[in-house]
């Protein structure tokens, strides 16, 4: 059977998100990222285009590594001044009815009980469409900015998340027993106190006593993204995410990368089957290769050279100002985004990167391969990295919006149709079952389900509080 593919569109509350530059092009709409105009017609030509969802990036922090100072960063947008992202996603549901909407929250930055609360608020506003991408932050400047003295070490952010994740899921799950809420007029009962149960969490990281704040929301959970690229980020999401993000520019990188995914969910009793793998990409299309090749030399005359090293040095935690563009690369370990300087130098062992090369290839889409054709030429080519990394499906950043995105939606989704790799209509429910989940909630054995109903048994709950 042909493999279906899935598209998500990729972008974040900024200018120019993944592209640093391109907001100076004549057509790109980037810097009203300030007007709910902007969103809602984003939503709207998504969900024509029978889009999965809009994944929206995040950071709590600026990118400061490159020459020590934000200077750079300001000076060509590189995903500063940066918005809320949460604050757009209602307006968004309101405006479409089968999009769903992946909000990139850290949670470092936040007690998962105020957070826990956020998320059952946009599940039931959204009716079920909200997910979750799952990230533990990587910017000293954030971790600064909140009073810590610096950003907490890898595994150890891992540790916190796990954490965090188990008070989210009995809060979210356990708290609250399904036919709690009744709203009997007759009897004057809005709630059964008895199907309310507080938590009783107490560990290393935090201690919740209490219950739930929101009724049960359609998904209770909200459907898990995860994007760790180390491995016991891998680890992790083995264990959690329902979707995966993948920001890879070589087939065997990624194919590598889904795998050990796959592995590390089968090793913890999970379905690998069931973990859906996004990878990051760009694509510029035209009605002939010719006219997208035209079309994307446009879009690199307006690409930042100096942005593009800020956002790399940030990934990375390497300063890059202090070598010459045409210095080639070696990989150096850092705290920040262990991958990210691997993911250049393990893409071609027989080649040696530059750091001109390297921020030519991020200045246009970000670290994700970028397919450059005719819907036709584009469509092989995304068959051809389904089949070979055994990847789902792709989150499409912009190199100039809205253009890039209606480009997806009008040339290369009725290509995609056409050879009958893409849906022609969404399936009916919460965003959990339009991408193939068993219903609107988490099932077993995800670790999330095992929470529910855990506080209804005295003696279940003393074991496991």
């Amino acid at each position: 059977m042909t493999r279906q593919i899935r598209l998500n569109a990729f972008d974040m509350n900024c200018v120019g998100h993944q592209s640093p530059g391109l907001w100076r092009h004549p057509r790109d709409k980037s810097w009203t990222y300030k007007d709910l105009d902007y969103w809602v017609h984003l939503a709207k030509t998504l969900e024509r285009g029978k889009f999965d969802g809009l994944f929206i990036a995040d950071v709590l922090g600026v990118y400061d590594v490159l020459n020590g100072n934000v200077d750079a960063a300001l000076r060509h947008s590189a995903q500063v001044p940066v918005n809320d992202p949460l604050q757009l996603i209602p307006t968004m549901a309101y405006a479409t009815e089968h999009l769903g909407f992946g909000l990139t929250a850290s949670l470092s930055f936040e007690h998962p009980y105020t957070f826990a609360r956020r998320i059952s608020t946009l599940d039931h506003l959204t009716k079920g469409r909200v997910g979750w991408n799952i990230v533990t932050s990587y910017l000293n400047s954030g971790a600064l900015n909140i009073g810590q003295p610096a950003q907490t070490k890898h595994d150890d952010r891992y540790d916190l998340a796990e954490e965090y994740l188990e008070v989210c899921y009995k809060l979210w799950e356990g708290s609250w027993e399904d036919g709690a809420v009744v709203r009997d007029r007759e009897t004057g009962i809005f709630t059964h106190p008895d199907k309310v149960h507080p938590i009783g969490h107490s560990g290393k990281h935090f201690n919740v006593p209490g219950i739930h704040l929101s009724e049960p929301s359609p998904q209770r959970t909200p459907v898990l993204y995860q994007a760790g690229a180390s491995s016991r980020g891998k680890d992790f999401a083995g264990a959690h995410a329902e979707c995966i993000f993948v920001a890879s520019p070589s087939k065997p990188v990624l194919k590598r990368y889904v795998a050990n995914v796959r592995e590390a969910a089968e090793r913890v009793g999970r379905n690998p089957r069931e973990i859906l793998a996004f990878n990051l990409q760009t694509v510029v299309l035209g009605e002939t290769d010719a006219e997208a090749q035209q079309k994307f030399n446009e879009y690199r005359k307006y690409a930042s050279f100096e942005g593009a090293l800020t956002l790399i040095s940030g990934w990375t935690g390497i300063d890059f100002g202090q070598f010459e563009p045409d210095e080639v690369l070696r990989h150096r370990h850092t705290n920040a985004v262990q991958s990210a300087v691997e993911t250049f130098t393990t893409i071609d062992p027989t080649k040696e990167w530059t750091v001109r090369e390297m921020a030519d290839w991020v200045g246009v889409g970000g670290f994700g391969p970028v397919f450059v054709g005719s819907p036709q030429t584009v469509a092989d080519l995304m068959q051809e990295w389904v089949e070979d990394t055994d990847v789902d499906g792709f989150n499409l950043a912009y190199a100039v919006t809205p253009e890039s995105f209606e480009d997806a939606v009008d040339l290369l989704v009725p290509e995609l149709q056409k050879r009958g790799v893409y849906k022609t209509d969404y399936t009916k429910g919460t965003l959990r079952e339009k991408l193939g989940g068993h219903g609107p909630r988490l099932v077993a054995p995800h670790p999330g389900a095992t929470y529910r109903d855990l506080f209804k048994e005295p003696a279940r709950f003393a074991a496991n509080g």
